[in-house]
């Protein structure tokens, strides 16, 4: 009872103005995950909007605790953690849920599941900012990079197989910024990048280049497969830059999206009147996850976008705030992690929705239905709020 306390008593040194952009944003969510619910008066709203609550209320629960908590003793755990992050994603794809063609859910009891791959990027920055928190001499050394590649590899790999390309590619700038605080040669993070680029450039020759000599409809397959891909993923990349080859099939989704964000104009149609997500021509199966932002943007226009987006802002710098207040490179390097791995899920969700990026299926924080990503989006930004508590006190950033 008297760590409790303690703990309890620590939560009065948080970062209070994060705390209070967090909420508004978590209000935000849920008022239009309602709306992306929404049919008619007459008709109770479904299921997913009440199962969002609970979400919600779990994710709350889950940031006091970690914010309370330690986040130096949570990460003496942290190989552990992520060991233990392995084993879900292994057995997530022996005994994962099949949906739309993945297994990326994990039955845990009658209908709930979670998402093994969403906790594995939590524990991935968990893992690298512990690797990376030992003495700077000694985090120059080779064979630290290839320790912290492996580490991140492992579960983008395991979740690439599910498949889920959008969720592994992730992992990717979130590795990359730790390792740049956490004090890598810049080149060795150079060399990367310019594998990257050429591990693009070979997958989009894939995508195009068979098709452009004309070969079989057998061979193009082949081709994806040898660089990882597979047919879906052609058919987002085809779509992304020609919507209209298939307008009511592959293109329908994006080509919604972008009516629903355009129609909105400067101040929206009003709170339960959009007409693209109320008379489903944006689906509702998608509405409330990959397409919040869309509901969100024909509803309240390019003021309530542009609220939305400050109030991100907001969280990410006073996360960054976190991480220059810090007391360790541990807690410096757990902070950058989590803050990009937010700030890649908006970036990467909002251009979709507008049409600067293929679909990728990749949900915006807070807001989007998904209760797995919920609780490690809070979870993450609860720990971010436990290195500003343990910071040395003297000038607070607010």
């Amino acid at each position: 009872m008297k760590r409790l306390a303690r703990g309890l008593r620590r939560l009065k040194h948080m970062h209070w103005p994060m705390a209070f952009a967090l909420a508004l944003l978590l209000g935000v969510g849920a008022l239009f995950i309602y709306s992306a619910c929404f049919v008619s008066e007459d008709l109770p709203v479904a299921s997913t909007y009440r199962r969002h609550l609970m979400w919600t209320v779990a994710g709350a629960i889950c940031y006091l605790a970690f914010a309370a908590y330690d986040y130096r003793k949570l990460a003496r755990w942290s190989a552990w953690f992520y060991a233990a992050g392995l084993v879900l994603l292994l057995a997530v794809l022996v005994a994962g849920t099949e949906r739309y063609g993945a297994r990326r859910w994990l039955p845990v009891y009658g209908s709930l599941t979670i998402q093994p791959s969403e906790v594995a990027k939590l524990l991935t920055v968990l893992m690298l900012a512990r690797l990376l928190s030992r003495p700077a001499a000694e985090v120059r050394r080779f064979r630290v990079l290839a320790l912290c590649l492996a580490v991140a590899a492992l579960p983008a790999g395991l979740i690439l197989v599910e498949p889920s390309l959008g969720t592994a590619l992730v992992f990717v700038p979130m590795a990359f910024a730790v390792m740049y605080v956490g004090g890598i040669p810049a080149k060795f993070l150079t060399g990367l990048a310019g594998l990257g680029l050429l591990a693009a450039a070979v997958m989009l020759a894939a995508v195009f280049l068979p098709e452009r000599l004309g070969a079989d409809e057998q061979t193009r397959q082949d081709a994806l497969r040898m660089v990882g891909l597979r047919p879906y993923h052609r058919a987002r990349i085809v779509t992304f830059l020609h919507p209209g080859e298939d307008p009511l099939n592959t293109g329908w989704n994006k080509l919604q999206s972008e009516i629903a964000v355009g129609s909105g104009g400067l101040w929206g149609k009003g709170f339960l009147k959009g007409t693209q997500n109320i008379l489903g021509y944006l689906p509702r199966s998608v509405a409330p996850t990959d397409f919040i932002y869309s509901v969100i943007a024909e509803e309240t226009g390019y003021a309530g976008t542009v609220t939305v987006l400050a109030l991100f802002g907001a969280v990410l710098t006073f996360g960054l705030q976190a991480a220059v207040r810090a007391g360790d490179r541990l807690g410096r390097l757990f902070c950058v992690g989590a803050v990009t791995l937010i700030f890649t899920h908006v970036c990467v969700n909002v251009a979709m929705t507008v049409g600067l990026l293929p679909i990728t299926g990749l949900p915006l924080p807070l807001l989007s239905y998904g209760g797995t990503f919920m609780v490690v989006t809070m979870s993450a930004l609860g720990i971010v709020q436990s290195v500003y508590i343990h910071a040395p006190r003297v000038r607070r950033a607010w």
